[in-house]
């Protein structure tokens, strides 16, 4: 079997490292792209001297290019005090990003994948969310750079799959954790953690009662994987994630109970267009790729609480004000 040569955007990124991680094993000729504006060079540093390792400094909304097999766009800041930080860039990384990596798969022939979000429901008035389900966005909110950049990019993937024929797959993603999340990266799972190693106050927004379905890392990769070998008919929009629903209040107290934490739980005021529930329906997933979730939030847990309790806080910068 010849060799990939395949494109991680976002390579040095949480959930692009893992996916190097795997490319690399697997023994495919991986390059990876990243900007390092949340990233860490240290997510990858193992991976700098395997022969089918290759490691750029560039940023996505400007050309590049390469010749390759496979493109998995995962360039984006995701975590919403990122996002928020240059909602214009933001938006910009989305949405050329999108057109920059689907002409390189044009010209090459190349297989593309686009790690879209769970975000383009918007705050769901269905539950849980179908694929079918076209979402209940704010376009002028906050966040909208963020929801409203990936629903871009996903028309501009469908019409470069109705267009040119390029060979598009569709991944919308559900809360992910696990090792090498940021710990300043605003999200709730590294929040709590970092806080409840600290024994500060746990701040839980609103009453706790959002809910929200999480999903480790490494079933997210197998997803990845799954999607991209599937039959070319399979484009997707495919939902992945887990989904097993907590409640903000309850993953603060399993955080609190596994690190050992003296920590208070204290709430704050609901962001705006917080949404109130996030859950996949994950059938068609089941269906065409043969995939679902294996590792329980306990577990997943235990092994980010291991990470967060291995490295040093200082190597990390908070990246924006408002994480």
């Amino acid at each position: 079997m010849s060799i990939k040569r395949v494109l991680v955007t976002g390579g040095a990124g949480f959930l692009g490292s893992h996916l190097c991680d795997r490319l690399v094993a697997q023994g495919e000729d991986v390059i990876c792209l990243d900007n390092f504006f949340t990233s860490q060079k240290s997510n990858v540093a193992h991976l700098l001297e395997r022969p089918n390792f290759e490691l750029i400094r560039h940023d996505v909304t400007h050309p590049i290019w390469l010749e390759v097999d496979e493109i998995y766009n995962l360039a984006c800041p995701a975590a919403p005090g990122h996002y928020q930080y240059n909602p214009i860039k933001t938006m910009k990384t989305s949405v050329l990003g999108a057109i920059n990596t689907l002409g390189m798969a044009k010209r090459c022939r190349a297989k593309i994948f686009q790690a879209s979000t769970s975000e383009v429901y918007g705050d769901p008035e269905i539950h849980p969310q179908p694929e079918s389900y076209r979402g209940n966005v704010n376009p002028i909110g906050p966040r909208a750079c963020y929801d409203e950049g990936k629903r871009a990019a996903e028309t501009l993937f469908f019409d470069y799959h109705r267009r040119n024929r390029v060979n598009i797959r569709v991944g919308r993603i559900f809360n992910t954790y696990g090792p090498r999340m940021h710990p300043f990266d605003g999200r709730v799972v590294s929040n709590f953690i970092r806080q409840a190693l600290a024994g500060e106050d746990i701040t839980v927004f609103g009453d706790g009662s959002q809910s929200r379905s999480f999903c480790y890392v490494d079933d997210l990769i197998d997803a990845f994987l799954a999607h991209m070998a599937a039959p070319d008919s399979c484009v997707g929009p495919i939902n992945m994630g887990n989904n097993r629903e907590f409640t903000m209040l309850e993953l603060a107290e399993l955080v609190v109970e596994l690190t050992g934490s003296v920590s208070k739980i204290v709430h704050r005021d609901l962001p705006a267009d917080d949404p109130r529930q996030r859950q996949p329906d994950l059938a068609l997933a089941k269906r065409e790729l043969g995939w679902e979730p294996k590792v329980a939030l306990r577990d997943g847990l235990e092994k980010t609480i291991a990470y967060f309790k291995s490295v040093n806080l200082e190597d990390f910068r908070a990246p924006t004000p408002n994480y």
